[in-house]
Order: structure tokens, then sequence, then C-alpha cells
């Protein structure tokens, strides 16, 4: 690679030589592990990751993006991404070595290999967030990345997985987040009980989303556009606009008995129809966005997470 960023002249062609094989191992977890690396696929998801790498590097942070492996056409379509990878090894690759080593079986054009973006629960917690999702026993990588990049999209502060949630570095993952992974805070391996107790002594209440809640998510919301309306009279059993944790359980068991237990109240979302349940991404959809909406609309003076209760 020259120095302007660009592409080498010579191709990588052979789908069988070493670094494409060593590139391809990534799509495991004891090679992400090993090396602190994964792989994120697709025009959208490497656009986002060399944004972060330039943000990082414009601070004085560490790199993200280490290599960027992109067809002809990918380039000729998007030459932004050239652009953006300038200062990592960006190289041309053929149809084939792409596919060699993306994990899709119709590769999109481009892949980059990126360090792991994680962060600590302490540095989350400590920078006094308003809105976290919290994935307990989440093992699909499809249903991860979904409820992170509804967390995003909802405007989260941070996105955390217990110790036995699914690796969202998982290739799967990493796309289901279309490029959310790299736009806010993740925390990986917490403790539930552990993050209950921090999050509550800062004073972060915790709802937990549960089908057979006793608390309706449309009734706090209710009380919650009563209050913003001026009607002081108004009671709470939760203060939606309070600073909140929402826990989000396993796709089949929802959560535990012991997790239920963290929580300050059981919230259910109503469901009108004739279906018996939502799926886990569009119940996280809907609940952080009932925060965030509350949160937004909230008056300037706190409100403790208890409500009026």
């Amino acid at each position: 690679m020259n120095q302007t960023g660009r592409p080498q002249d010579f191709p990588m062609t052979n789908p069988r030589a070493d670094r494409v094989r060593d590139v391809a191992k990534l799509a495991g977890r004891p090679a992400r592990l090993k090396r602190g690396r994964f792989l994120a696929e697709g025009p959208q998801a490497v656009r986002e990751a060399l944004t972060l790498h330039r943000e990082r590097l414009a601070s004085g942070g560490a790199a993200v993006v280490h290599e960027v492996f992109a067809s002809e056409a990918c380039l000729e379509r998007l030459p932004e991404l050239a652009d953006l990878a300038v200062g990592t090894q960006l190289r041309i690759a053929s149809d084939d070595v792409l596919a060699a080593m993306a994990d899709t079986v119709n590769p999109q054009g481009i892949v980059a290999v990126c360090s792991f973006v994680d962060v600590s629960l302490e540095s989350v917690l400590d920078a006094g967030p308003r809105l976290v999702a919290v994935m307990c026993q989440v093992r699909d990588p499809g249903n991860a990345g979904t409820v992170l990049r509804a967390a995003d999209a909802a405007g989260a502060d941070a996105v955390i997985l217990t110790s036995s949630s699914v690796d969202i570095y998982n290739p799967k993952a990493v796309r289901s987040t279309a490029g959310s992974l790299f736009h806010l805070p993740v925390v990986l391996g917490a403790e539930v009980e552990e993050l209950v107790a921090l999050c509550k002594s800062r004073g972060i209440g915790i709802l937990a989303a549960d089908g057979y809640g006793t608390v309706n998510l449309d009734t706090l919301q209710d009380e919650n556009a009563a209050r913003r309306l001026g009607n002081s009279s108004v009671t709470s059993q939760y203060a939606l606009e309070a600073p909140t944790a929402w826990l989000f359980g396993n796709e089949a068991q929802g959560l535990s008995d012991d997790e239920l237990a963290l929580a300050d109240h059981r919230v259910a979302v109503p469901v009108y129809g004739a279906a018996e349940s939502l799926n886990l991404g569009t119940a996280a959809t809907v609940c952080l966005y009932a925060s965030a909406r509350s949160q937004r609309g909230a008056h300037v003076h706190t409100v403790p997470a208890s409500g009026n209760a």
C-alpha cells in the first residue's frame, strides 16, 4: 500500500492464500478472542467503522480499523470509502477472495478487520447515562444486533450484554447492527446483579420488559404526558422520564425469575391484536422509544426513578 492510503496496484486474487485464510478465521470466536479483532462486512458497517476510526485517531485514541479489503467495483461505486480508509491498509481483492473472507453467502464487496470496541461498565455508568439497554441471556446474534440498532436509533446512551449473552462480534450480530456497533458504548460480560446494584446506587431505575408484567407501558406513557401538561396531581408507579436501564431477556424464556426480581417494575407492552406476544427486537424498540420520548419531553427538574408511588 502506498502512503496515500489508496490500494496497491496488485489485487489479491487467490482465495486460498494464507492471508485470506487468516482473515476468514475471525468469523470464529476463538480467533477473535485471541487477536482482539473482528470483521465488519458491507459498505454501511465499514463506513461507520472507518468514521469511528478517524474520530478516535483525531482525539489521540487507538486505531479501530486495521485492514480493509474491497473490490474495485465497490470502490468505484462508493469512492468515499477509499477516502475514509486513508491511513489503514486498503487492498483491492477479487470477489472470490472477499467471498472466502466474509461470513455471508453473497458478500457486499468490502470487509474490514477491526479492533474490539467495547468499553468498561464503570466508564458507562460514570458518564451519567439516562437510557441503557441491557440484554440478559440473549443468545441469537441477529436479535442482539437488532436490539443494539434499536437502542442506537432511540438515542440510548449505552448497551450492555450480560456474560451469558451472545458474542456481539459474531459476524451475524455485527451485520444486524447495521453500523450501530460503532455509534454508542457497548459493555460485554456484565454480571446482572452487580450491574443493577451499580445502577441503583447512581439513581438509575431498573425496568424489566415482561409480557406478564403488572405495569402497563401505555399507562406509564399516559402518566408522563399528563405531568408534562402540568398536572402535578398525577401519581405514577414509575416516572419514564427518569434515568432508566431496561432489562431484555432471552428470546424463548424471557427474563429469569432472579432477573425479574432485580427490577423495580415488570412492564408489559400491551398487545391489542391476536398475536400472542412481540419478538425481542420489537418489544425492545417499543420500550426504548417510550423512555426516549418521555425523557426528551420531560421538564427540566429531576423526577425520582420510583415516581410518586
